[in-house]
């Protein structure tokens, strides 16, 4: 069950708020809603749902409500109309001094512009969410060193916020949330005052955090770059209402309308795109099944190499025709003494971007491989290429049911699914080796 859900949740300003909800309801425009009744329409129908441990970005541009929405899953602004359930809590329903207990021990904010005490040293700042919590000054001490600690600013827990870089500001703000050991942090724009460099710092560093304490995190932001790099998901909203919700790759593959694509037009794909997403499934044999079996799959599948795994599954190397052919030529039972160890590899969360390099110095795939060695997929050139181009179907989930796709040498004449290809087009050619046949015209 997801730990954050929002259903149905509407917020309107203005004196009479449930008299334009009708409106609302109807679909009626913000601007026609302001026209006729002179409220404003924030959040209209969002219905979400935030997994625990996730980083979920709610963006858009000034005015499409995602600040408004933030603030309505810890009834800092109320809602007009739905639900915020919290581990299926109905958190809309509770009374004012549950609500509070909530706020302090299950909530934390981290805000754009620091919201720091200036008369309270970098420690006391850090301390004050402990201290009006009631924890006594040894825990709340000792609990604040540890979150500067956290994001490195112990040495500084004397000075005062105006002898700090915007930079280090906000990481007193953002230690000063993690000091509460909430489980929730609520981040509105939280880098967004920041200078580039330092930004990119931040959000680094917020990564680094998140690998490290899996809180759940809802961040908003207007920037999609932000958005992309931060987000296990995006929820896109506009006038109100959410457009989109996806991962990131899905945003840039598949915009739900052309305000979404607005957004992507100028992303630099190869920094979004990982080799999860255009990688396919190997061909593969084993190193016992010696260089015939590795031959006839060749033949069969009209390849020019395949992948050569343990019984695991976890990568051994790589053979090509030539190589097996004259291995059964010499008589060899396995394929041990023609299995090519320096097969290029990465991780199937390596972006385009790093993957790029890899995949120029070599003529085969790249073999996918997870965190245990075992060979996932692989990737080719050409499929680097069509993701730089933005001309990719993000891959299904496992187990969807879609065909797996073979691979050939990663020379330019193979197609996307590794099938063999000449230049000039036509299907490979065969020769003779013996008793055996390999298909080659892929080489």
């Amino acid at each position: 069950m997801a730990q954050i859900v929002v259903d149905d949740v509407y917020k309107l300003f203005g004196p009479r708020p449930h008299e334009a909800l009708a409106l609302a309801r109807a679909g009626r425009s913000k601007d026609e809603i302001l026209r006729r009744t002179g409220h404003t329409l924030a959040v209209a129908g969002v219905s979400l749902a935030i997994e625990k441990g996730e980083i979920f970005v709610i963006m858009g541009l000034s005015g499409s409500g995602k600040s408004t929405l933030l603030r309505c899953l810890n009834r800092l602004v109320e809602p007009t109309a739905g639900r915020i359930l919290l581990d299926g809590e109905d958190v809309t329903a509770l009374p004012p001094r549950a609500l509070l207990q909530l706020r302090r021990e299950r909530f934390a904010m981290v805000f754009q512009h620091f919201a720091l005490l200036p008369h309270r040293t970098v420690l006391g700042n850090v301390e004050y969410g402990l201290e009006v919590r009631g924890v006594d000054a040894r825990r709340r001490r000792q609990r604040a060193l540890e979150a500067l600690e956290t994001v490195g600013l112990a040495q500084w827990a004397d000075s005062y916020p105006g002898e700090l870089s915007g930079g280090m500001r906000q990481r007193v703000g953002l230690a000063r949330a993690l000091a509460t050991d909430a489980d929730i942090l609520l981040m509105d724009e939280a880098f967004s005052a920041l200078d580039p460099l330092i930004r990119r710092e931040m959000q680094d560093e917020l990564l680094q955090l998140q690998a490290e304490l899996q809180r759940t995190i809802v961040f908003i932001t207007h920037d999609l770059s932000e958005a992309l790099k931060l987000g296990d998901r995006i929820a896109i909203m506009r006038d109100g209402r959410v457009v989109q919700v996806d991962t990131p790759e899905g945003v840039l593959a598949r915009p739900a309308d052309d305000y979404v694509a607005s957004f992507t037009e100028d992303v630099d794909r190869s920094k979004v795109f990982t080799a999860r997403t255009v990688m396919r499934r190997p061909e593969t044999v084993r190193e016992s099944d010696g260089p015939r079996v590795a031959l006839r799959k060749m033949e069969e599948l009209q390849l020019s190499s395949v992948f050569v795994v343990d019984r695991e599954r976890r990568l051994r190397g790589l053979v090509t025709a030539d190589d097996a052919l004259e291995a059964a030529r010499r008589g060899e039972r396995t394929l041990a003494a023609v299995v090519r160890r320096d097969v290029p590899t990465c991780s199937p969360e390596t972006t385009l971007r790093d993957l790029i390099p890899v995949i120029a110095r070599s003529p085969w795939p790249v073999a996918v491989v997870d965190e245990r060695g075992r060979l996932v997929g692989l990737v080719a050139r050409v499929q680097v290429l069509a993701g730089m181009a933005g001309e990719v179907a993000v891959n299904p989930p496992e187990g969807s049911g879609e065909p797996a796709q073979a691979h050939g040498r990663d020379d330019g004449a193979s197609t996307a699914g590794g099938r063999s290809q000449s230049a000039d087009g036509g299907a490979g050619q065969t020769r003779e080796g013996g008793d055996v046949s390999v298909a080659g015209g892929d080489r």
